[in-house]
């Protein structure tokens, strides 16, 4: 007869001080500093930081790199990984090779089904950020609502 062992789950992270986001500035700085720079001009990428409830960035991560003009967004695996942190807010950004930070309406729509799919799981998507090595776009701050 097979016994089944219960299941564990435990959290723990490196990080002792974590950064607190209070504005879109702070976000910007921390994504860029987990960007290769050698590649922001070259490829788009697309980025997510997970925040505690006190906006305590819990991570980044790499969602997906593409070509020139787009990448694949997967929002089942932006979720998985914010269940599996414990995440209680979001923070997506991508960058646009070209260096124009005008949002496309791929990027609005997309910002739109991310923040849709995090409203049943209580998990609020505060921004999109849209960058360059030295500047950045936030359609939250835009008035262009992420809700």
């Amino acid at each position: 007869m097979n016994i089944l062992n219960e299941i564990q789950v435990s959290y723990r992270t490196e990080i002792i001080e974590k950064p607190v986001i209070n504005n879109s500035s702070t976000a910007f700085k921390l994504f860029l500093n987990s960007w290769n720079r050698d590649n922001i001009e070259l490829l788009e990428e697309f980025k997510v930081m997970f925040l505690n409830q006190a906006n305590k960035v819990l991570g980044i991560y790499s969602l997906s790199k593409g070509g020139i003009n787009q990448c694949t967004v997967d929002i089942r695996h932006i979720y998985s990984i914010a269940l599996k942190v414990n995440a209680s807010a979001i923070i997506v950004a991508h960058n646009h090779p070209s260096g124009n930070l005008k949002p496309s309406s791929a990027d609005l729509k997309i910002t739109s089904q991310i923040a849709s799919a995090g409203e049943i799981l209580n998990i609020k998507l505060l921004d999109h950020l849209i960058i360059t090595e030295v500047d950045y776009f936030s359609i939250e701050e835009s008035g262009l609502s992420v809700d």
